[in-house]
């Protein structure tokens, strides 16, 4: 799933190439990536493309005197961008293409969408606030006001486990199951701990992960073209997707927790003095 620091790096991306020109052509090619209805998504045609904005993994296209084009990659989407789009219509079918924007240019992108499970969600509102998961989101965790006191005050009451709490969208925006992961092992930190039960020294411990972790990953991915911005990210993790290789801190071997729909990675050494986590989908299997 594209978090965070590469919706930051496609919307860097988009700056460069979208802004001052204008949008000839959408044509949605699955139905069903279409979240809003009216007005409807042609409307946005003839407008200049005046900014590209973030709101933790939302991508937001603002033209001039027109709607806002807002898009969430969710966990199998992508963008990718052509210097020159294919001529003729697009045909609807069991292929990824899900929806095409054309400029005057001749250049565009499609958002792509990989799987069975289709959650790639596009809108067309005169306000990102209209919707309903810009409306939720936290404070941005890169922001120049997102100090320690601030991130402290959002976990005070927090009586859930700090994994799951780093990847509520409503209490910090961005940050998804990847880098939870990095965040949490570069804090020496189980992902099992009660967020509320940090000490002081933990929650800054934690702090300084957090926001290191997203600053030199966007860093990694500033200035790449859209396309080479998932491998950049598969490079750049340490713990997350790595379960069986070693540790490249400690060298203990990478563990695995496995749930219905995700799993989370982790280093016992770093993270859990030592003792491995209950992988509670593999218990069940045993009873």
């Amino acid at each position: 799933m594209p978090e965070l620091p590469e919706v930051e790096a496609l919307k860097d991306f988009l700056t460069e190439n979208l802004v001052g020109h204008e949008i000839v052509r959408v044509l949605p090619v699955a139905i069903s990536v279409l979240k809003t209805y009216d007005p409807p998504v042609t409307s946005v045609e003839g407008h200049e493309v005046t900014a590209v904005r973030r709101y933790g993994k939302f991508l937001d296209l603002a033209t001039a005197e027109g709607p806002h084009l807002v898009t969430h990659l969710a966990r199998a989407g992508w963008l990718q961008w052509k210097d020159r789009l294919p001529s003729g219509m697009p045909r609807p079918g069991k292929g990824p293409l899900a929806l095409r924007v054309a400029l005057e240019t001749g250049a565009g992108f499609d958002l792509t969408e990989a799987g069975t499970q289709k959650r790639l969600a596009v809108y067309l509102v005169q306000d990102p606030q209209e919707v309903p998961g810009v409306a939720r989101l936290g404070p941005d965790p890169l922001a120049d006001d997102f100090d320690e006191a601030r991130f402290a005050a959002l976990l005070k009451d927090e009586r859930r486990q700090i994994k799951g709490a780093l990847r509520d969208q409503s209490l910090i925006a961005g940050v998804g199951n990847a880098y939870s992961d990095e965040i949490l092992h570069a804090a020496r930190m189980s992902p099992f701990k009660l967020a509320a039960a940090l000490t002081p020294q933990e929650t800054a411990r934690l702090y300084e992960a957090l926001r290191t972790t997203l600053t030199e990953a966007v860093e990694r991915s500033r200035g790449l073209a859209a396309g080479r911005l998932k491998a950049e990210k598969k490079s750049g993790l340490r713990v997350h997707g790595r379960a069986g290789e070693p540790c490249p801190v400690c060298g203990d071997t990478i563990r695995e927790v496995s749930f219905s729909d995700s799993s989370l990675q982790y280093c016992p050494t770093c993270q859990t003095g030592g003792k491995p986590l209950a992988d509670r989908r593999l218990s069940r299997l045993l009873k």
